[in-house]
């Protein structure tokens, strides 16, 4: 619509100065070499502008002409690169597709299509690993490092390439300088952190999972727990070198931090307790058990007490499990106690508070472990014992650390999983349980107990086993 209007207005103004020339003629005369020419002035424009337009189209003409060569030779060069482009991307999907032959073909077409060798080196490095020659995926992914629009992608290739050989140190050197070049990219940081880990560099691991937190990439309460965990395994290697001191603050700070992390607390309150703090020590435990009941804690916690016999022994422990006494393990430790002092009744008691689901947690062991020894030193009646005993080997395993990503099982913490290397992946749970058949088919014949034993199913009829 403007650009019509804008004809249309330039056509008036060529017919208004055509009219006004015809209105006014005028009159020419030129002498020249002889030569006379009378003309109106209107026929002098007219000329003049015919010979603009005719000098304009030979203009125009010649340049068509000298720039012919290089609009072919453009054409030509667009053509070629849209064949590379297009030989790019389906390398890139035969990559994808796990197809090294066309990956290959394409990409060696590619490379001489196009004249850009950080595209062409990648789709390269990766036709070289589908084929298998590591050796020319990783001088592809080298020569990407020279460059500095490819040399991220280079060093993450080299990456891979080291952790497949298990050179994890050449891994962490690359991942420090992937790091430099991408701080902001939560893969790098996050294998920079796997791999610092994995060589127990404790402190550099620490300030990585400080940058992931601080950008955003991990949640907080994940970064608090992995500060936590990291600042223990701190301590432990300052106490490996006898800095007392050192450790005290470590320790201090995993347990602030992680109050449910019970290795560090316990030796938290070990060093507490040696400083003579043992009222401080006995709190710790104290706080700790109602946020997370273990074994240990009750064997800490003895020893800072210290009970003069058994019966002290009971109240110290009841006095421990007062903040969370609803807890199976609560329940367990008291009951295990009053054993020790032959409180029959109150041992009974406690076992039978054992509710249904605590038993589907993974207690059923010990509870029938337990009552195996109170029918064994109570009536001194091995029989009853002996069945307990059978009930407690078909229950389900017993609580223990269980790495959470593979299901790996230990008997002490660490920080890393020995089966697959996840980091602080244990936690006190009960191990998978293959089949419950066998054990079916024993509560489906037993019977109720009898005697005041605690509320848990009746020991196996000897005859049945």
């Amino acid at each position: 619509m403007v650009r019509a209007l804008w004809v249309l207005g330039l056509l008036g103004v060529v017919i208004a100065v055509a009219v006004w020339l015809t209105d006014n003629p005028g009159r020419l005369d030129l002498q020249w070499r002889g030569y006379r020419i009378e003309t109106s002035a209107a026929v002098l424009v007219a000329l003049v502008v015919l010979f603009g337009i005719v000098a304009a189209l030979a203009y125009r003409a010649w340049l068509g002409v000298v720039r012919a060569p290089g609009r072919v030779a453009s054409a030509w060069r667009e053509r070629r690169r849209r064949r590379g482009y297009q030989a790019l991307t389906r390398g890139m999907v035969a990559v994808a597709a796990g197809d090294p032959g066309e990956s290959q073909k394409q990409a060696k077409r590619a490379e001489v299509l196009l004249n850009e060798p950080p595209l062409t080196m990648l789709l390269s490095a990766q036709s070289a690993q589908l084929n298998g020659d590591d050796k020319a995926a990783e001088g592809f992914f080298a020569a990407m490092t020279e460059s500095p629009e490819t040399e991220f992608l280079g060093l993450r290739g080299l990456m891979s390439q080291a952790l497949k050989a298990g050179d994890r140190d050449r891994a962490l050197a690359l991942a420090r300088r992937a790091y430099r070049l991408q701080p902001k990219s939560e893969w790098v940081a996050t294998t920079l952190f796997d791999l610092q880990v994995d060589a127990g560099l404790w402190l550099d691991a620490s300030v990585t999972s400080d940058e992931l937190g601080r950008r955003r990439l991990i949640e907080a309460p994940q970064a608090d727990r992995r500060k936590a965990v990291l600042a223990f395994e701190q301590s432990r290697a300052a106490r490996a070198r006898g800095d007392g001191a050192e450790e005290r603050r470590l320790l201090r700070q995993a347990s602030d931090a992680a109050p449910d992390l019970v290795p560090a607390v316990i030796r938290w309150a070990q060093c507490l307790n040696a400083d003579g703090k043992n009222r401080r020590a006995a709190g710790l435990i104290e706080k700790t058990w109602a946020r997370a009941p273990h074994p240990d804690l009750v064997v800490a916690y003895l020893e800072i007490r210290q009970p003069a016999d058994a019966l002290a022994a009971v109240k110290v422990v009841e006095k421990l499990i007062k903040a969370n006494a609803d807890h199976s393990e609560s329940r367990l430790a008291a009951a295990g106690v009053a054993v020790d002092a032959e409180l029959w009744g109150e041992a009974r008691k406690y076992l039978s508070t054992l509710t249904e689901a605590a038993q589907a947690e993974g207690f059923q062991g010990q509870a029938y472990r337990l009552m195996a020894k109170i029918e064994e030193r109570e009536r001194q009646d091995l029989a009853a014992a002996g069945e307990w005993l059978v009930r407690a080997s078909t229950a389900d395993p017993d609580r223990t650390w269980v790495c959470g990503q593979c299901g790996n099982t230990t008997d002490e913490w660490t920080v890393s999983c020995g089966n697959c290397g996840g980091f602080d992946a244990f936690a006190w749970d009960r191990p998978p349980h293959v089949g419950r058949l066998a054990l079916q088919s024993i509560e489906e014949s037993t019977a109720e107990p009898s005697n005041g034993s605690a509320n848990l199913p009746a020991p196996v009829p000897r005859t049945g086993v």
